[in-house]
């Protein structure tokens, strides 16, 4: 009688964990990569399927739960969760649901990766139009930063999407395009999950092509003339990247700029269609670990970067494989510091005299940890409400290394919103994905329709069902 009870109980405690493990986490500490956010969320929903997330939905209406959704949390401002409510993870809803190659079109559902995408449209000769740098993110986590790239010949993310449905806070579903509920289009797109849950992402395509590498040095005060004479009129550069160095030597000064090349003949593709992985990461994590730590590792590590990237001048790569930046090398882990990122958009025709300035307030600032900057060009894109890039402009992205103490944590947004004033005073702009260390007078004036996207979404979403850190931060 016994043995019979105790196997019973064995077996429904089994049945309830596997069951929670399965289907949701209750009261589970959470963080994003920024890690400065930690907290308890409600539960942990896995995106099991359409059917479960309109019933995740329909509960929280019921029981007047709040919502947040959540990719690989790479945005590092509590974007994808908030204390108490229930966090959706999208990791496991990612299945190709329809690829028309003719079309040069592919319908994912929202936690697919980009290297899910790219595994499956790669033989097929296709590639994506605009994506990160890296493709470890999911599309309804891009989609929701409208994220742009390497690419200089299309705009942001926003401008490849033909249509996604939606899930809205009443647990009603809807297709959103340009022609389709239209009017949601513009406010999703770059939204932050806030006004409800991308379920499926229809993307346009392009042809994968082999490029050839060039890589040069040059002065910071030469690049906006390089890049509109060298770059922006050469029809047949397809991708661009700089770095500026940020060595005590050189600091804000030496550049190097990485051209992708169209090779006029395209017989040699298949040699070099081979999807890459990761490489050796030990050297490149090696110059980094010290660069974090003294000013000598920094001008080591400016120094390998270039010679590394002066090396591969002339080589070739596929466009498939120019979007798969190694990522492993910068896993940092700590119990007291963090690395957190920054990204600011600046005029074309400003970007020397911004320099300049910023390099002034940085050279004062000599316990901020300044590791990395790199640079890409954003055509001028206004079709999401939140656009970033009213202008052509260069996108500078910061990797900072900090402390997590709440002193630490001070002293660093007090340099942020200091680099923030100058950028909006050369006409600039910042990237919304990260810690909410911007003053809400920046936010307005970086992002003058701000008080209308928070209208849009209390009128989608007037029980505030789905939230995360931004929305409470800016929009109450």
């Amino acid at each position: 009688m016994k043995k019979g009870l105790f196997i019973c109980l064995y077996g429904a405690l089994f049945t309830t964990s596997f069951y929670l493990y399965n289907h949701g986490y209750s009261d589970p500490n959470v963080q994003d990569a920024g890690r400065l956010l930690p907290a308890q969320v409600k539960m942990i929903k896995q995106a099991d399927g359409e059917k479960e997330l309109v019933k995740t939905v329909e509960n929280a209406n019921r029981t007047g739960s709040q919502l947040t959704i959540a990719g690989m949390q790479h945005s590092q401002g509590g974007q994808t969760y908030y204390p108490g409510a229930v966090m959706i993870d999208t990791k496991p809803f990612h299945k190709v649901i329809d690829f028309q190659p003719e079309k040069k079109r592919i319908t994912v559902q929202s936690g697919a990766t980009w290297d899910d995408i790219q595994q499956y449209i790669n033989p097929y000769g296709l590639a994506v139009k605009v994506m990160q740098s890296q493709n470890i993110f999911t599309v309804g986590g891009s989609l929701s930063v409208n994220v742009h790239g390497r690419d200089i010949r299309n705009e942001s993310l926003i401008d490849t999407v033909e249509s996604f449905r939606l899930l809205k806070p009443d647990g009603t579903i809807v297709r959103v395009s340009r022609k389709e509920n239209a009017d949601l289009f513009p406010y999703v797109i770059g939204g932050y999950g806030l006004f409800g849950i991308i379920l499926d992402v229809t993307l346009s395509l392009t042809e994968d092509e082999l490029y050839e590498k060039r890589t040069s040095e040059l002065d910071y005060s030469e690049y906006s003339s390089y890049f509109r004479e060298q770059v922006k009129e050469n029809p047949e550069v397809k991708m661009h990247l700089a770095r500026i160095s940020v060595a005590p030597s050189s600091f804000l000064q030496n550049m190097y700029v990485t051209d992708y090349i169209k090779v006029e003949s395209q017989q040699r593709l298949n040699d070099y269609r081979k999807l890459k992985g990761e490489g050796i990461v030990a050297l490149p994590k090696f110059f980094l670990g010290m660069s974090r730590y003294s000013n000598w590792g920094k001008d080591l590590l400016w120094a390998a970067q270039k010679h590394y990237m002066l090396e591969e001048d002339g080589s070739l790569e596929s466009r498939n494989n120019v979007m798969r930046s190694q990522t492993d090398f910068m896993k940092y882990e700590s119990p007291t510091r963090t690395e957190i990122l920054q990204e600011y958009f600046v005029p074309v025709n400003e970007f020397a005299s911004y320099i300049e300035d910023m390099r002034e307030l940085l050279k004062k600032e000599e316990e901020f940890n300044l590791l990395n900057i790199t640079i890409r060009y954003v055509e001028q894109s206004e079709q999401a409400v939140l656009s970033y890039a009213k202008e052509d402009m260069f996108a500078l992205v910061l990797l900072i290394n900090q402390g997590k103490s709440k002193q630490e944590v001070k002293e660093s947004e007090a340099v942020i919103r200091d680099m923030i004033d100058v950028t909006l005073n050369h006409g600039g702009s910042y990237y919304l994905p990260y810690y909410s260390f911007p003053s809400k007078k920046q936010l307005r004036q970086a992002y003058p329709l701000i008080d209308t996207f928070f209208e849009k979404k209390r009128e989608i979403d007037p029980e505030k069902r789905f939230t995360n850190y931004f929305y409470e931060e800016y929009g109450e």
